[in-house]
C-alpha cells in the first residue's frame, strides 16, 4: 500500500557535488557543440551533443531536488534523465564505428551503413526499458511492488546495455586483428580511435554492471522493508563513482579525442592498404538488397558459400583518386572549414595548415 514520503532520497541529499558534475556536462556539452560546428561533424557525433543534453538537464534538476525532497515531479525528472544520458552517448559509439568502418573498409565484418541502425535500435529498445523502469520507480510513491518491478525493468536494461556495449567492444576488437594480422603498422589516427573506443566502452560497462548491483540489491533489501535498505542505496557517493563520474569521463574523453581529429567528414573517404595513402571510393558497395541486408548484416549468407555479397574495390586502388587535400592516417589532414594544406615539392605530402 503506497504511504507518503516527505524525501524522496534514501539520504539527505548533496547539494554541492550535483551542481559541480552540472558545471562539468555545461562545459562538455559546450565544447562538443562548438568541435561539431568548427568541424562540421555532427552526422557523426551528434548523439555527444543530445546525450549531454539529456544528461544535463537530469544533474541540474537532481541539484534543485536536492533542496526539495519531498517534490516528486523533480525526483522522477532527474531519475529519469540521468538514467537516459549514457545510452544516447553510447550512440555516438556506435555511429563512430561505423564510420571507421567506412574509413577501413578491408576489415569490415559488416555493411558499416548498417551499424548504426543495428546498434541504434538494440540502444532504443535500452532507453525505453530505462525511461519505463526509471518512471516506475520514481513514481511508486511508497509501493513496493512498482518499485520492484521498476528496478526489474532497469536491471534488465542495464545488463542488455552492457551486453551491447560487450559488442560494440569484440567488434572494434574485430577490426584491429583484422588491421593487425594484415602486417601493416597501423596509423596513429586509427590507434587512437581504437584506444578511444575500447576506454569509453569500458566506461560504460563499469557505469552498467554498477548500476545493474544497484537494482538487483534494491530487490533484495525491499523484500525485508524500508528499515533494511543496504548500505548502496542508502548512500549517495555512490551514483557519484559509478553513474556520474564515469560518464562525465566519457564525455571528457570524446572531447579531447574528438573523431574529426582522426576520420576525414566524407564516409567515402577511405584509407588505401599501404596504411598512409587516403583515396576517394565509390563507399560500400552490397549486392544485395535492402532487407537482405538488414536480416543478414553481417553477410554470413555470402561468407558461408565462400561468395561475399559486397565489392573489394580496395582491391583496385588505381581506379579511386587520391585525396589531394592530404592524408589523416599521416596527420596532414584537416576537417576544419577555412583551412587548406600545403604541399612538400619533394614528397607530395601536406606539411601544414594556412588560412585559406
Amino acid at each position: 500500500m503506497a504511504t507518503h514520503i516527505s524525501n524522496y532520497y534514501l539520504y539527505q541529499p548533496n547539494h554541492v557535488v550535483p551542481a559541480v558534475f552540472a558545471v562539468l556536462l555545461g562545459i562538455s556539452l559546450l565544447l562538443h557543440i562548438y568541435q561539431n560546428f568548427r568541424f562540421n561533424f555532427w552526422r557523426v557525433t551528434f548523439f555527444m551533443s543530445w546525450g549531454g543534453l539529456v544528461f544535463l538537464v537530469g544533474w541540474i534538476t537532481r541539484t534543485v531536488s536536492s533542496y526539495h525532497t519531498d517534490n516528486l515531479n523533480l525526483y522522477i525528472v532527474q531519475t529519469v534523465f540521468i538514467y537516459a544520458g549514457p545510452p544516447i552517448y553510447s550512440a555516438a559509439a556506435y555511429n563512430i564505428v561505423g564510420r571507421l568502418m567506412n574509413y577501413l573498409p578491408m576489415y569490415a565484418p559488416l555493411n558499416p551503413n548498417r551499424v548504426l541502425i543495428t546498434f541504434v535500435y538494440l540502444g532504443a529498445l535500452v532507453e525505453a526499458l530505462t525511461a519505463a523502469g526509471a518512471a516506475k520507480m520514481a513514481t511508486a510513491d511508497g509501493d513496493l511492488s512498482r518499485i520492484k518491478n521498476g528496478g526489474t525493468i532497469m536491471a534488465i536494461a542495464l545488463v542488455l546495455q552492457a551486453v551491447v556495449e560487450s559488442l560494440l567492444v569484440s567488434l572494434v576488437a574485430l577490426i584491429h586483428f583484422r588491421f593487425f594480422r594484415n602486417g601493416s603498422a597501423i596509423p596513429a589516427n586509427v590507434k587512437k580511435l581504437f584506444i578511444t573506443l575500447y576506454g569509453t566502452s569500458t566506461l560504460v560497462i563499469v557505469r552498467c554492471i554498477c548500476r545493474a548491483i544497484e537494482s538487483f540489491t534494491l530487490f533484495g533489501d525491499i523484500e525485508k522493508g524500508a528499515e533494511y535498505y543496504g548500505y548502496i542505496l542508502t548512500h549517495e557517493w555512490y551514483i557519484f563513482a559509478f553513474e556520474a563520474a564515469p560518464m562525465v569521463l566519457f564525455t571528457f574523453w570524446l572531447n579531447i579525442f574528438h573523431t574529426a581529429h582522426f576520420l576525414p567528414r566524407q564516409k567515402t573517404r577511405y584509407l588505401d592498404l599501404d596504411g598512409k595513402t587516403e583515396r576517394l571510393g565509390p563507399g560500400w558497395i552490397d549486392r544485395r538488397s535492402t532487407w537482405e541486408t538488414f536480416a543478414d548484416p553481417f553477410d554470413l549468407g555470402g561468407i558461408f558459400a565462400g561468395k561475399p555479397n559486397h565489392e573489394s574495390f580496395w582491391l583496385n586502388p588505381e581506379k579511386w583518386p587520391i585525396a589531394r587535400d592530404g592524408s589523416f592516417a599521416t596527420g596532414t589532414a584537416s576537417n576544419t572549414a577555412g583551412l587548406h594544406m600545403k604541399k612538400s615539392p619533394d614528397e607530395g605530402h601536406l606539411l601544414s595548415m594556412t588560412p585559406a
